[in-house]
């Protein structure tokens, strides 16, 4: 699994929070056009510009414990 967190979200205030980190969906197509897709606050994938967000590596502790909310 891969994560990013947001460090932008302007033109999606509803969609993104600042400072969130997001599970990133692979995307081939998505990332030719500069865009990467990710679950937002709808629950929803969506595509937004890569941009927008940085990389971040998780432990596997707060995966695992991510993993057993919901």
């Amino acid at each position: 699994m891969e994560f990013v967190i947001c460090i932008n979200n302007q033109n999606y205030p509803a969609s993104l929070e600042v400072r969130k980190i997001y599970k990133l969906i692979p995307d081939y197509s998505a990332n030719l056009h500069q865009m990467i897709r990710v679950i937002d606050e709808s629950g929803e994938d969506y595509l937004y510009p890569k941009n927008y967000f940085m990389s971040v590596e998780l432990s596997d502790a707060i995966i695992e414990a991510s993993a057993t909310i919901n």
